[in-house]
């Protein structure tokens, strides 16, 4: 088998039919690019949804839980035996919001080697005033640049900074919402009333904006010791601890070892967000589903192209066999010529997906509820590109190895007869 002459051959016939040979190459082409365009931007969106939702919750989150006590007091009773008792209008058992030990329990989950972070956190719920306005909100005390690090919380603050929030002491940084139902600024005062009646007057260091008008409407951050002056508690007072890990997988197992070793709730971040994650797999799923559609349409385009060609080059067969080419040669000929079509279509292809992908990485995006998001957001990954260029060879060697088996077993002597 001469693979030069082959392919000079397949060449040929692909140039005297250019029309459908172009055609052919753009279903390649279609096909590759929609793939590598869907799954970057389908990636990007559930990578920006990710940040949003699954950056700013911690991997871990330790807390005390109000809940009914498991031991009432007729329990206690050894009168009644074995005896059914029955317990209506059971009430919660007087608890502490602070975890007890705090201090000592972070200093301990700092040095774990799966802790990559930990974090406090003081929650407080307290009173903003503005003249005869008062309105309900929820104050966070945190280590502020910890909080940043580890839970980019800088990407949400539209004005103002991290660090200025840091100095100050007397500083806060106040949730959006509040600012406009207060017509707040910058380095006004505002004064916050906690629920045991402590007054305290800050200075607006900056503004906080989730994109969520329900948490925008309620929540600022303050530095834990303001939080802690506001609460009327002492240093060691802290409600939460967050613990950030190197293996988010690791997650609901060391949540399950930390309540039963520090006797306090453990939440982990897939029982936290297991519809976000349900609904961002179920998105990515889609996206793969018609993106391989689609390429497995154009696979089909390409079988009836040169199934149709087979039809119209049966003269060319029969002189081919007849001038001593084998039937393995014929077939070769009619799958280069898939191969050829399948090769350029993927490298136009990736020219138009990623072209595509970078037009829609720098268009503007601008919404309120995402102030710092600016563009749309695209992920370049090489694996779409690598996998777009496999399954555009494969469906397009397939789609010509089918009509070249029947191009193989024709007879020469049976087509010049039926000319």
């Amino acid at each position: 088998m001469d693979v030069r002459l082959i392919l000079s051959i397949s060449r040929t016939h692909l140039f005297s039919r250019k029309k459908q040979s172009i055609i052919a190459a753009l279903g390649v082409t279609f096909g590759i690019g929609t793939y590598i365009i869907m799954m970057g931007f389908m990636n990007g969106l559930n990578g920006l949804l990710d940040g949003l939702i699954l950056n700013r919750t911690p991997h871990i989150h330790l807390y005390n839980e109000i809940q009914a006590s498991q031991k009432q007091p007729l329990d206690l009773i050894s009168t009644y035996g074995k005896r059914e008792r029955f317990v209506r209008s059971v009430k919660p058992m007087q608890s502490q919001s602070r975890i007890h030990n705090a201090v000592p329990l972070m200093n301990f989950l700092e040095k774990q080697p799966y802790s990559k972070g930990v974090t406090a956190q003081i929650r407080a719920q307290a009173f903003y005033l503005g003249g005869s306005v008062q309105l309900n909100g929820s104050i966070t005390g945190v280590d502020v640049m910890k909080e940043a690090a580890l839970y980019n919380l800088g990407d949400y603050i539209i004005e103002g900074s991290c660090q200025a929030l840091e100095s100050n002491e007397n500083g806060i940084l106040l949730g959006a919402g509040v600012a406009k139902k207060l017509s707040l600024q910058v380095g006004d005062v505002v004064q916050l009333s906690s629920t045991k009646g402590e007054l305290l007057a800050l200075k607006i260091e900056g503004f906080y904006q989730s994109g969520l008008a329900d948490i925008d409407d309620i929540q600022s951050y303050v530095n834990l010791k303001t939080a802690q002056r506001l609460m009327g508690e002492g240093r060691n007072y802290i409600t939460d601890i967050n613990v950030k890990l190197y293996d988010i997988e690791k997650a609901p197992e060391l949540a399950k070892d930390m309540e039963k070793l520090f006797h306090v709730r453990a939440v982990n971040i897939q029982q936290a967000n297991a519809q976000f994650e349900t609904g961002s797999s179920v998105r990515t799923l889609i996206s793969y589903a018609v993106s391989i559609t689609l390429l497995i349409v154009a696979g089909f385009g390409i079988y009836n192209i040169l199934n149709m060609l087979i039809y119209e080059k049966m003269n060319d067969i029969a002189i081919l066999k007849a001038t001593g080419f084998s039937s393995n040669d014929v077939k070769w000929i009619f799958i280069s010529q898939a191969v050829m079509i399948g090769l350029l279509g993927s490298i136009i292809g990736l020219i138009v997906g990623y072209g595509v992908s970078v037009l829609i990485d720098n268009t503007s995006f601008d919404t309120p509820a995402l102030p710092t998001i600016k563009t749309y957001p695209v992920e370049y990954d090489l694996k779409y590109y690598i996998i777009g260029v496999i399954f555009g060879m494969v469906s397009t060697f397939l789609a010509g190895y089918l009509p070249s088996r029947r191009a193989e077993k024709m007879d020469p002597v049976d087509i010049i007869r039926g000319q």
